[in-house]
């Protein structure tokens, strides 16, 4: 377990999946631990606030309040993406998938001007940034911007380090499914896997751990995927 005692971290879009299973290893190792989320919630051991990611005044409150936090974690969405194949796309659909993005940088923007300055950033792209999927184009164009904003951006804020985790298929909250049609979705996706399975929020958020902890890494990104990429 890693030590988190005397840390203070944000966890945006942290009431579910990946985020979620990040927010509780921190308070597991000992953070005391913000979750930001867009609806009211409860959580044990940890302090909830209702705050949109696109909510650029809100985000300020935030962040004020707790100026000299160590750590940001950003996995929220923002909204709803586009799904489907591109040249039937919905172009305003299309470009909504980029509030993820706008949630992303509005984060970083306001928020590491009141952090620690050993503090740590950490956001979640998806392996369709650099593999096509079908029905994933807005999906994996918005996470190769993630990916690009979070190397570019590490000159900037130095010495705040800031990396990102790529997660590949993960069976979360997320995917509406149920069932016979969840359980071949996910068998479905990942059989040219070398790990033919989906991974686990658990098993994504401990590299989310590894980098926000690691103090010799920045501008990376890691890759959670199963094999995804490599194949």
């Amino acid at each position: 377990m890693t030590d988190f005692d005397g840390k203070k971290a944000i966890v945006l879009g942290g009431t579910s999946g990946i985020g979620l299973a990040t927010a509780e290893m921190l308070r597991d190792g000992g953070a005391e631990v913000i979750v930001g989320s867009r609806r009211e919630c409860e959580l044990d051991g940890m302090e909830c606030v209702q705050v949109d990611v696109l909510d650029r005044d809100g985000l300020a409150v935030l962040f004020e309040k707790h100026a000299g936090f160590d750590y940001l974690v950003n996995a929220a969405t923002g909204g709803p993406r586009a799904i489907g194949p591109f040249l039937d796309m919905d172009l305003d659909g299309f470009q909504g998938s980029f509030a993820k993005l706008w949630g992303y940088t509005n984060s970083v923007r306001l928020g590491a001007p009141h952090m620690a300055a050993n503090g740590a950033v950490l956001l979640y792209s998806g392996y369709p940034a650099r593999k096509w999927r079908s029905g994933t184009i807005a999906i994996g164009t918005v996470g190769g911007a993630v990916e690009a904003f979070i190397r570019l951006v590490a000159n900037e804020i130095s010495p705040i380090r800031i990396n990102g985790v790529c997660p590949g298929l993960i069976d979360t909250p997320m995917s509406p499914l149920e069932g016979e049609a969840r359980d071949n979705y996910y068998r479905d996706g990942t059989a040219a896997h070398l790990i033919p399975r989906a991974g686990t929020a658990g098993e994504v958020a401990s590299a989310g751990i590894f980098v926000l902890a690691n103090e010799f890494v920045t501008g990376t990104i890691v890759d959670v995927d199963g094999g995804a990429l490599a194949t």
